[in-house]
């Protein structure tokens, strides 16, 4: 199993390292709009279908069982979408809106897959979505954190694998989503396409 990562989130990566898949890192030239009249789940469908096809020209032909992975996360709170704070009092601004209060994470995951004839693409698209009431946050919990810099390049402004932990009360949903890449969807529709479980997984742990 191997496959082309659209995306440079280490985050991602690290979640496909620890699933033991062989993967190669493709940096996506797509740019991200986000139309009032779209949902937010046809919004990360959008973004992961757009990213994955953006990396095509560079990686050339598909080949069988070598799919590439095109992956968006989307916060959306009281009903709006949010993507990644510009700034410090942008990132404070949209913690305290989120404090004491359930938000929504969205993840749009598409996969392409070499099709039988030359240059044919199948591709399969789906969305994951989860959950997550923050606890109370105190002025000086937000002001440590922002100093701190986790909430740079992350949706919503936080990290729920790093210090912004301590303020999730509740999570429904998968938790891999909120990191960035839904595993259950992903595993999935590997499992599906008969690409389940990896090969790698017969070789000795490291």
């Amino acid at each position: 199993m191997f496959l082309y990562l659209a995306s440079k989130s280490p985050q991602r990566k690290a979640l496909l390292e620890s699933l033991g898949i062989d993967f190669e890192v493709v940096i996506p030239d797509y740019l991200e709009e986000n139309p009032l009249s779209q949902l937010p789940a046809e919004t990360v469908e959008r973004h992961s279908r757009g990213k994955a096809f953006s990396v095509i020209a560079g990686i050339g032909p598909l080949e069988a069982d070598r799919p590439v992975l095109g992956v968006d996360t989307m916060v959306v709170v009281h009903g709006q979408s949010v993507g990644k704070a510009a700034s410090e009092a942008e990132a404070f601004v949209l913690l305290r809106r989120m404090s004491g209060k359930t938000h929504l994470v969205y993840s749009g995951l598409t996969l392409l897959w070499a099709g039988e004839g030359p240059g044919e693409r199948i591709e399969e698209t789906a969305h994951a979505v989860t959950e997550v009431r923050f606890s109370n946050i105190t002025e000086r919990e937000l002001e440590l954190y922002i100093a701190s810099g986790e909430w740079r390049e992350r949706a919503g402004a936080y990290a729920i694998q790093g210090r912004a932990s301590a303020f999730v009360d509740e999570i429904r949903g998968d938790y891999t989503n909120i990191v960035g890449l839904p595993v259950p969807l992903l595993v999935g529709m590997l499992r599906e396409k008969g690409s389940w479980p990896p090969r790698e997984w017969g070789q000795a742990a490291v």
